[in-house]
């Protein structure tokens, strides 16, 4: 008996001293520091291109069907961006004009993103996707660090494409079957 009372005391000892330890640590214990957030590796840089001017490289590797960059800019209508620009950006092979929708231009020509330095290529690693009003690059092959990012600019115009048109909004992107212009099919 007298050792069944033992062991019980013991128990209890051992009982309350756990509880004892533990409120302490969790009173004494030197308070964790949150994570510091790691800045995510830049996966391109925005450097001069060889097809045109400023261009979009791959610093990392992407995968196929990766989101790499957002379209940003000033939102406005495409009432406001023909005051503003009037037919400047459709003789000019050089906009930084990106039509959302029916209803919303993105312009990047004062502020916006590396995205707005991508150039055009026959044979695009990208595309640009619309989503809610906000336009998107998605890889659409793999892309190896140091390759240049492209995607179709695919222009339409709302005149004819006359071969004037087509030589006023030229491609150098070099491609095996590059059609010599930024203008796409009218459909």
């Amino acid at each position: 008996m007298t050792q069944k009372k033992k062991s019980s005391k013991t128990k209890r000892k051992t009982s309350e001293k756990t509880l004892k330890n533990n409120g302490l640590q969790k009173i004494a214990a030197p308070k964790k520091r949150a994570a510091a957030k790691k800045t995510p590796k830049p996966r391109v840089a925005v450097r001069q291109s060889p097809v045109h001017g400023r261009g979009v490289f791959a610093v990392t590797a992407i995968a196929k069907g990766t989101r790499i960059l957002e379209y940003t800019g000033e939102r406005m209508s495409h009432a406001k961006a023909d005051r503003l620009y009037g037919d400047l950006h459709e003789n000019s092979s050089h906009t930084m004009l990106f039509a959302a929708n029916d209803r919303v231009v993105i312009d990047a020509t004062k502020r916006g993103g590396p995205a707005r330095w991508i150039n055009h290529s026959c044979a695009p690693n990208c595309e640009a996707n619309e989503e809610d009003g906000r336009v998107f690059i998605d890889a659409i092959r793999a892309i190896k660090p140091g390759q240049e990012l492209a995607y179709d600019y695919n222009l339409v115009l709302e005149e004819r494409h006359t071969p004037k048109q087509k030589r006023d909004h030229p491609c150098h992107c070099g491609a095996r079957k590059c059609r010599h212009t930024l203008l796409g099919s009218k459909r």
